[in-house]
């Protein structure tokens, strides 16, 4: 159970998160932040720099049993923070525009309750992933030889969404969160004076084919087994001048799919595409990947469970808006775990997500810990 005082602490830890925001990969001070308050509940065992910055805290339980996993996310946003309230980001460019700062503060609020009544068997593994926003931080966790001593059997997160009343639960089995990555494509020719475009080589025609060959991988449609969306995000040709004939080109897509394995095959088909247009007009070619999000599929027994404390709770929950097509790599835990992520309303009138004015609902503090812990105690006891 949270006192009021613990909901005026967790209120204004949450606007200090905000307040420091730091991007994927640089969540330093955040984490430093995160383990003053973690130590504080004398936790069985705090693990540090979890592929990269990533926090876990462990509480045990009396008798032998599974691991559940609980997890948030470190990092926020580059995007300028334009909100009025009294905590905005006090880092230029940086912002906790997602809610970050308050799907932390909510696990934070979890470990209040599990420090003062401890589940009865098994583990509980408060979980702070890095690197969130770009795709790669729950791979790196994963791949950290220390999170073996932390592999859990069950794995859950909550993620915000406006749009949807205060304390709706978005909940359903199989696919929540669509595979997607992002393929930074750079063609290299030859300049030459504008006058002589002859004498160099330019991209401008591989270019201009490869932007609807791409698009053309993926045109999206209902959100079903069939479902592929391609979207060139950026492109630029040469550099801004009249006397000048282009001798590099860049352009960028992201490809979308439900499950991995297609996400795989747009992305071969791609590079195909690009390698076939490089080669044909004399120019060498370099692919980077970028923002490699896994699909996020909820496994049922998870979902079963989660959805039984929910309706305890008396919690509306239905599967309106499930699955999305933005992705999240929470996904990557449920490689080998039994997980669920689960939507939680933000409130009908709240800036969506990403937007440089929206700021995490502190109502959504007591609502995520209570169906944290009551998924806790579902299993454990």
């Amino acid at each position: 159970m949270l006192s009021n005082s613990d909901l005026v602490e967790l209120v204004a830890f949450r606007r200090e998160l905000h307040r420091w925001p730091e991007v994927s990969g640089k969540e330093s001070e955040t984490a430093g932040r995160v383990v003053s308050q973690l130590t504080a509940l004398k936790p069985t065992e705090i693990l540090t720099d979890l592929g990269g910055h990533g926090v876990a805290a462990v509480f045990v339980g009396a008798e032998s049993g599974p691991t559940v996993l609980f997890r948030c996310e470190l990092d926020a946003l580059p995007i300028t923070d334009i909100g009025a309230v009294d905590w905005k980001s006090n880092m230029p460019g940086n912002g906790h525009l997602c809610g970050h700062d308050g799907h932390m503060t909510m696990i934070l609020a979890l470990g209040r309750i599990l420090s003062r009544n401890p589940v009865a068997r098994g583990r509980v593994v408060l979980m702070f992933q890095p690197a969130e926003e770009d795709g790669s931080g729950a791979r790196a966790v994963v791949a950290d030889p220390a999170f073996d001593q932390i592999k859990p059997d069950w794995a859950f997160a909550i993620h915000n969404v406006p749009g949807f009343p205060i304390g709706h639960l978005g909940l359903r089995a199989g696919l929540v969160n669509c595979a997607s990555r992002g393929l930074r494509i750079t063609l290299n020719g030859k300049t030459s004076h504008a006058s002589e475009p002859e004498a160099g080589v330019s991209p401008q025609a591989a270019l201009t084919a490869l932007m609807p060959a791409l698009s053309a991988l993926g045109t999206g449609g209902a959100l079903d087994d069939t479902f592929r969306l391609a979207t060139i995000t950026h492109a630029q040709l040469g550099e801004p001048s009249f006397g000048i004939s282009p001798g590099a080109a860049v352009i960028q897509v992201t490809l979308r799919a439900t499950t991995d394995p297609d996400l795989e095959d747009m992305t071969q088909k791609a590079m195909a595409l690009a390698g076939s247009e490089a080669t044909r007009h004399g120019l060498e070619l370099s692919v980077e990947d970028c923002d490699i999000f896994a699909a996020s599929i909820n496994h049922p027994d998870a979902v079963q469970i989660a959805a039984r404390v929910v309706d305890s709770l008396g919690l509306d929950r239905n599967e309106n808006g499930l699955p999305m097509r933005g992705s999240e790599d929470f996904g990557v835990f449920g490689w080998d775990a039994k997980s669920a992520m689960m939507m939680l309303g933000a409130g009908l009138d709240q800036p969506a997500l990403h937007n440089p004015d929206y700021d995490f609902p502190d109502d959504l503090i007591p609502i995520g810990a209570a169906i944290f812990d009551g998924i806790a105690r579902e299993i454990l006891g």
